[in-house]
């Protein structure tokens, strides 16, 4: 009878005290940093000899050392295909004497002390007031090298997070990178890559950009794929160019499609600076990411979270004196609709982040972002674009 009369007791106190559910939320975002470039020219050192459809790239090798380095010696025009098999080539990245104290720009160490504090504290500002921590992984657009990144991670708003890195370096001529930086508390990382993105100019010869960073692992013990992006841009004009962004948009899906082909149960994340609007062909037609969370489908499986914002006239730019969303972060239904019901991480937030202080608040350019540069001079601010946020969101009664 004491057993029965226990048993009754725990139930009674089940229900008028049931055990407390808690909140667990992570931030996931991306900013482009507009050219975070160390203070030494810097040229780009390729190696095709071990494997010519994939050689390896060293970005930053100081002009001064090209010296130790083996190199071709009569080559002088652009990086090509061609000339990798079986050679070593040197290439001079276009922007390498911009960034440099002897440059226009006088780009010095205390320039690039400042430029590296403002990223920090932006990056530590994402998604704080909704999970009250740095982020649990952040995007970079428009990084040098390695080198950078590891002086970024470094900044006293961020150092206690104890980033990890993942970064490859790219095909870009100007010598700008993506990258992730993650907490190595919350999220392991099991497998990085990089897809090209191969496109033709008009006669039919390469023109180099920007890789789709690839890196998959686990957040809070959740299986997710970040997809990180910087589509090619609208130089020689949108619908000129468009071709070149649905080349870098076939990529992606094909890529993220094939993820969720080899196991549905992961949660994709695509991110970028895409140089196209959540209405554009690219990201519409092309990526299929839909404006809609009720429409999604197997045949519809990405949302895209900045889809909403971009109607309600929202902007993360101005390009060519005209407002646009360019930063966009795209979802995978099983983030915005689980299918199963135990506690699982779903979208809870999106939004383009841009506090007063990374507004322009008066000249021609008032209301537009906080750019670090006027042609040459360095003016103490942040980036030409706002960051991106998502926060997700799970739910759980803890063990005791």
């Amino acid at each position: 009878m004491k057993k029965y009369f226990t048993i009754f007791a725990a139930l009674c106190f089940a229900l008028v005290f049931p055990q407390k559910r808690q909140v667990q939320r992570a931030t996931v975002a991306f900013l482009n940093v507009e050219n975070l470039w160390d203070i030494y020219p810097s040229a780009d050192y390729i190696d095709g000899t071990k494997d010519p459809s994939n050689p390896a790239f060293h970005r930053s090798v100081p002009l001064d050392s090209l010296k130790y380095l083996e190199v071709t010696e009569d080559y002088k025009g652009p990086w090509s295909d061609e000339l990798l098999i079986g050679k070593k080539v040197v290439r001079t990245q276009i922007l390498a004497e911009d960034f440099t104290p002897k440059s226009a720009k006088n780009w010095n160490q205390e320039k690039y002390n400042t430029k590296l504090a403002n990223q920090a504290k932006v990056i530590s500002e994402l998604g704080r007031q909704y999970t009250n921590d740095n982020p649990a992984i952040v995007g970079l657009i428009e990084v040098e090298n390695r080198n950078v990144i590891e002086d970024l991670i470094k900044q006293p708003a961020l150092a206690k997070s104890d980033y990890g890195i993942v970064h490859y370096n790219s095909y870009d001529a100007r010598g700008i990178d993506i990258a992730i930086i993650y907490q190595k508390k919350r999220f392991k990382v099991t497998e990085s890559y990089k897809k090209e993105v191969k496109i033709f100019d008009d006669e039919g010869k390469r023109s180099y950009t920007r890789d789709v960073l690839v890196v998959k692992g686990l957040l809070d013990g959740e299986k997710i794929a970040v997809f990180m992006n910087h589509w090619p841009s609208r130089s020689g004009g949108e619908a000129k160019s468009l071709p070149r962004r649905i080349a870098a948009a076939t990529v992606l899906k094909q890529e993220m499609d094939k993820i969720r082909a080899e196991d549905p149960s992961v949660k994709l994340f695509a991110m970028g600076d895409f140089n196209d609007d959540p209405v554009s062909p690219s990201l519409k037609k092309y990526l299929g990411a839909i404006e809609d969370p009720a429409k999604l489908s197997e045949q519809t499986p990405y949302y895209n979270l900045m889809y909403k914002a971009f109607k309600a006239g929202v902007a993360s730019l101005g390009y060519r004196d005209a407002p646009n969303l360019f930063d966009q972060i795209i979802v995978s239904k099983n983030l915005y609709s689980p299918e199963k019901l135990t506690p699982t991480y779903t979208v809870f937030k999106a939004e383009i982040y841009a506090p007063p202080y990374l507004i322009n608040s008066e000249g021609q350019w008032k209301g537009y972002p906080f750019r670090s540069w006027d042609g040459d001079r360095f003016t103490g601010g942040y980036s030409d674009h706002f960051p991106a946020v998502s926060v997700v969101q799970k739910e759980y009664i803890p063990r005791n």
